[in-house]
């Protein structure tokens, strides 16, 4: 199994920027499309940022982020980020990582989940 543990929330001005991380645990995390998804007091979970695994890293986001958040990943250290520039208030929520078989957008398709980081972006 995909072991997920989220690092580098916190609390940002708007307009300020923050570097989200995903450490993982086991020897096939490569072969896994990797997700961020969020959620906020009160909400549903969302869908923020997709990688693809394998021998591409094929990209996907929100359309409430793109332009400002950029997903990637390094194999080598078993580790996806979640880079966030321009932040504003509504991107405060939970985040967390997923890994899934396949390049997906819906939480439903993600095997593991980590724990979640708080972002809090004050105005």
């Amino acid at each position: 199994q995909v072991q997920l543990v989220e690092s580098g929330g916190g609390l940002v001005q708007a307009g300020g920027s923050l570097r989200l991380s995903c450490a993982a645990s086991g020897r096939t995390f490569s072969t896994y499309a990797m997700g961020w998804f969020r959620q906020a007091p009160g909400n549903e979970r969302d869908f923020v940022a997709v990688i693809s695994g394998g021998d591409r890293s094929i990209t996907g986001y929100a359309d409430s982020v793109k332009g400002r958040f950029t997903i990637s990943r390094d194999n080598a250290k078993k580790t996806v980020y979640l880079q966030m520039n321009t932040l504003k208030p509504e991107d405060t929520a939970v985040y967390r990582c997923a890994a899934a078989r396949s390049y997906r957008f819906s939480s439903e398709a993600y095997e593991y989940w980590g724990q979640g980081t708080q972002v809090t972006v004050s105005s």
